[in-house]
């Protein structure tokens, strides 16, 4: 499962460090992976993985790829983004997380 998240239009982008210290006070052991292909989010010994859009460490979205049986994770991640002042994104438009 994928869920979206993004910050309003009208903030000012977050640095991925921002985001991972967030992840991190939400108790989860997070790290961030820069990839030639794209910028990663990865839990230790965890499946689920957040794909951070990323331009010279600054960010707006991410979509969170949940693994199954990881809803603790998802939870958390959720909590954390909603923390920041994120939104979710389906295809309905945006909703507070």
């Amino acid at each position: 499962m994928e869920t979206r998240v993004h910050l309003p239009d009208s903030e000012p982008p977050a640095t991925i460090r921002e985001v991972v210290a967030a992840l991190k006070k939400q108790k989860l052991i997070a790290s961030h992976d820069k990839q030639s292909w794209g910028d990663w989010i990865n839990f230790e010994g965890k499946q689920t993985v957040i794909s951070i859009e990323s331009m010279n460490g600054l960010t707006t979205s991410a979509t969170i790829e949940e693994a199954e049986g990881e809803d603790d994770i998802l939870i958390a991640c959720i909590t954390a983004f909603r923390k920041l002042g994120w939104f979710g994104e389906d295809e309905d438009g945006p909703y507070p997380l």
